[in-house]
């Protein structure tokens, strides 16, 4: 199972990285079929590949079937075949670090892969030295989309700092109710509870919202 499993992996990545860089061979796309069949995954496009001839199949057909296939796996190629997710992310904590001075925080923040964890995710690392990651890292699959990223890591800042000084962050000054990271219309915001719910502020516009103030 343990070799099985390095052969499927090895193949995958192989054809994702071909489909990525339009680079694929077609004999990756069928030895992965034939790896998949073999171990009952007799999906439609598995089956297809192994059926036709390779070579009377048109490139962005093969294509196609190859993307198929990863999807019907879950392939995920993680971080390091898709390296602007970590781009993305890193973008997002720009945002998000506008907010930190609320909070007392200083210092630019950075992002750090996590490589103890499986799959490989991400956490912050603050410019003192602490480390944010609690309730688990952000996946890579999160970085797909900039609002989701933002949210993601709004929350994941926000969770870890109330775990390891059980102090609220942000405040809605109107309310005096916490505020939570939230995607709202396609924007991650910090949203209120408070008279049936309300953005306090978009991610990245907190002092704003606050006055500039930080809170006791």
């Amino acid at each position: 199972m343990a070799e099985y499993e390095a052969d499927t992996e090895r193949l995958m990545r192989r054809v994702y990285l071909g489909v990525r860089e339009d680079s694929l061979d077609p004999q990756d796309v069928v030895a992965l079929a034939c790896e998949l069949l073999d171990w009952f995954h007799h999906t439609d496009a598995v089956l297809e590949v192994v059926e036709r001839n390779p070579a009377e199949v048109p490139q962005a057909e093969m294509t196609a079937l190859a993307r198929r296939i990863l999807d019907d796996v879950g392939f995920d190629p993680g971080f390091d075949l898709a390296p602007e997710r970590l781009e993305t992310l890193r973008a997002a904590l720009r945002v998000v670090a506008r907010d930190l001075p609320t909070r007392g925080i200083e210092g630019e923040p950075e992002i750090e892969t996590l490589e103890d964890w499986f799959p490989v995710g991400a956490g912050v690392c603050l410019a003192d030295g602490e480390r944010l990651n609690w309730g688990g890292p952000i996946l890579p699959n999160m970085c797909d989309d900039p609002a989701m990223a933002l949210t993601s890591l709004a929350i994941l800042i926000q969770e870890s700092l109330l775990e390891r000084t059980w102090q609220v962050w942000p405040v809605c000054p109107v309310h005096d109710l916490g505020v939570h990271g939230s995607e709202y219309d396609g924007t991650a915001v910090w949203w209120c509870a408070g008279d049936g719910g309300h953005m306090l502020a978009l991610v990245g516009e907190l002092a704003r919202a606050l006055g500039r103030r930080r809170p006791k």
